[in-house]
């Protein structure tokens, strides 16, 4: 199949071509090699027209596929829109539905990774790593405002019990930590280690670190608000390795400035979209609320690197070609995803 991927970057097209060349047999065999052409722009209503002629389109977590775009697409010929990443948020599902297009995800390509990464910031944050780093390199020896403390024995509340979830859950067991947890769906394997699910109130009065796992959708938009800052415990250290929109960026600036929020690790951000995976250190960054953000010396920030390692890059790659072949042959693809009928979305 002739596919447009957008949103290219050098690591994307080893990957992708990587996994192309590969060749299998058998029942679930993928009709390799695809005709891959790369596009460095994201996809939008504006360079849709570069797809014109391509039965697919590859994309990423920035690229807009609104309406109108998927407008544009449908009009010249694509039919099938190929998500290589999870959270599909960008996608008007029901505007795809209505153009008789399929959208196709990877659900998950390295659940390790992102909690691995999750523990970095931690670690990070606790023990002020970054800020040493920086001290020694400038010849400063001083421990002096560098205080962290044990991880052993302080309580850690999950919001969101995936795969994510469980194993960043499984690692803080490792430490010493007291497991709380929220999801609306209780997973068994954290219970066996010991997490104890508890409504958010709860999680958030009793717990030392608070993590974010959970998917965006308009129940958890701002999960972390002026009013949820109200209820955690004082100092708390918050980390965001899911959804950049999880959070409402403003208050926890207020509480961050109260003391009320005494660390902050990000992975992700709410208006990324405008910065993340590019290169702008040439340039004035227009955003004053992430300026803001990066001045504070009790937060850490990383631009949506967690899921970045080679074994989530060539689980995508997989996974993106194993449901453009499913398409592609007329099987049914596990990781089709449609818009929810009206009476379940009310």
């Amino acid at each position: 199949m002739k596919v447009a991927v957008f949103s290219t970057k050098a690591y994307d097209r080893q990957f992708l071509e990587a996994a192309n060349s590969i060749s299998t047999q058998g029942t679930s065999a993928h009709q390799y090699p695809h005709e891959l052409v790369y596009f460095e722009p994201r996809l939008n209503r504006d360079t849709a027209i570069l797809a014109a002629g391509f039965p697919a389109v590859c994309v990423f977590v920035h690229d807009q596929v609104d309406a109108p775009t998927l407008q544009l697409l449908a009009s010249r010929g694509t039919r099938l829109v190929v998500l290589r990443c999870a959270g599909f948020n960008n996608v008007d599902l029901q505007a795809a539905a209505d153009l008789g297009m399929t959208v196709v995800r990877v659900p998950a390509y390295s659940p390790y990774g992102v909690a691995e990464h999750t523990v970095g910031l931690i670690l990070c944050l606790n023990r002020k790593i970054h800020r040493a780093h920086n001290r020694v390199r400038e010849g400063n020896f001083s421990i002096d405002g560098l205080l962290g403390f044990n991880l052993h024995e302080r309580t850690v509340g999950i919001v969101g019990t995936g795969k994510i979830g469980l194993i960043l859950g499984q690692i803080m067991k490792g430490f010493g930590c007291h497991i709380l947890a929220y999801d609306v769906y209780r997973n068994p394997e954290l219970e066996a280690l010991g997490g104890k699910y508890v409504e958010l109130p709860e999680l958030f009065a009793n717990s030392d670190i608070i993590s974010l796992h959970c998917p965006l959708t308009t129940e958890t938009h701002h999960l972390i608000n002026a009013e949820a800052i109200k209820q955690i415990k004082s100092g708390v250290m918050l980390i965001n390795t899911s959804r950049g929109a999880l959070i409402d960026t403003q208050a926890v600036i207020e509480g961050l400035k109260s003391g009320k929020i005494g660390y902050l690790g990000v992975d992700v951000y709410e208006q990324e979209s405008e910065l993340f995976f590019e290169d702008l250190s040439g340039e004035i960054i227009q955003d004053d609320i992430f300026q803001r953000l990066t001045t504070f010396p009790n937060v850490l920030i990383t631009g949506h690197q967690a899921f970045f390692t080679a074994e989530a890059l060539h689980n995508i790659a997989e996974t993106t070609f194993a449901n453009i072949a499913d398409v592609e042959q007329g099987r049914v693809c596990p990781n089709e995803i449609r818009a929810q009928p009206e009476t379940e979305r009310k």
